[in-house]
């Protein structure tokens, strides 16, 4: 990570960035991440993760394609209410 930001780069993608991380490394990459200034787009399976980073959620799943500002505590309260009714 610290390498891929010396060359001042627009965007950083990233898979799985909290994979085999500890905690500790996990914290210094969420400061890294939140005083980036440009775009960051990850997957995670991380809960933590994605709610303390994340201010855009896209979804990409069969069939149908979600991207809206909000968290991801927010997106998950939308899904469980979609699923409520119906």
């Amino acid at each position: 990570l610290a390498q891929a930001l010396f060359g001042n780069p627009d965007i950083l993608l990233m898979d799985e960035p909290t994979n085999h991380l500890d905690l500790e490394s996990i914290e210094s990459l969420n400061k890294g991440i939140i005083n980036f200034p440009e775009t960051v787009l990850f997957t995670s399976h991380d809960h933590q993760f994605v709610q303390t980073i994340a201010d855009r959620i896209i979804d990409v799943t069969t069939g149908s394609f979600y991207d809206k500002n909000i968290t991801y505590d927010e997106y998950l309260d939308e899904l469980a209410a979609k699923e409520e009714n119906g």
